[in-house]
């Protein structure tokens, strides 16, 4: 089992109805998408606070978590702040009001978006999917490759400590070689992977539908007002900064 996976089905809220979450997550997403960016900081900071203090989610996880989109988006921050043209590189007309525009909106995106992952586990994700009406195809496909991504993961992670257990590491060099050939053999061992998972499914009789066991505890009425009341407190807040 994944990391996430673990905080997901251990997680303080992880009883917590599924509509619940998602109305938390998806209401926060959009007010901070739609408002000003000061807004986008409040629902970034209520996030985190709902994330770490309220559901109890491991600190180290969710910094691990925010780690690879923060540099993705250290990238566009540059490129909004600075201009390049014949006289050199210098800064962009209100390109720093952007940038912040940009870690404000992106940051509060990501916490709401890290709360439902860690606090609800995929079977409970999936499940809530084909209750809305989406096609069984896909909601399996769907499981299918977010199981399939950390096999891929542990693949690769036995791959780089059997380089290293044959000095495969031993220099800059060698590290660069090495890269590439777990690159190289990561594809193959991945379509021989999946190829096995195709025949397993078989074998037990499988008919085109995974069938998991999913939360379907029911929103209460005062968990729904109580949530929508925060975001609209919210939402009030940013008409007056």
């Amino acid at each position: 089992m994944s990391p996430i996976d673990r905080e997901a089905h251990l997680n303080r809220w992880r009883s917590k109805p599924l509509a619940e979450k998602a109305l938390l997550a998806l209401g926060m997403l959009v007010i901070a998408l739609a408002l000003k960016p000061a807004v986008a900081v409040l629902v970034a900071s209520a996030m985190t606070a709902v994330t770490l203090v309220g559901a109890r989610v491991s600190p180290r996880l969710w910094l691990g978590c925010m780690t690879a989109p923060l540099g993705f988006l250290a990238v566009g921050v540059v490129t909004l702040a600075l201009r390049i043209d014949a006289q050199g590189i210098g800064l962009a007309p209100g390109g720093f009001v952007e940038a912040g525009a940009l870690v404000a909106r992106s940051i509060a995106g990501l916490t709401c978006m890290l709360f439902l992952a860690l606090t609800t586990p995929a079977s409970d994700l999936v499940g809530g999917l084909g209750r809305l009406g989406l096609p069984s195809e896909i909601v399996d496909l769907a499981l299918l490759m977010y199981r399939f991504l950390f096999i891929l993961g542990d693949s690769a992670a036995a791959m780089n400590a059997a380089q290293a257990a044959r000095l495969g590491h031993a220099t800059a060099r060698q590290r660069v070689t090495s890269a590439g050939l777990i690159a190289a053999n990561l594809l193959p061992r991945a379509i021989d992977r999946a190829r096995r998972m195709e025949i397993a499914l078989a074998s037990r009789g499988w008919r085109g539908e995974m069938r998991v066991l999913a939360d379907r505890s029911a929103a209460t009425a005062s968990g729904l007002a109580v949530i929508s009341a925060a975001i609209a407190s919210i939402a009030l807040t940013g008409f007056f900064v």
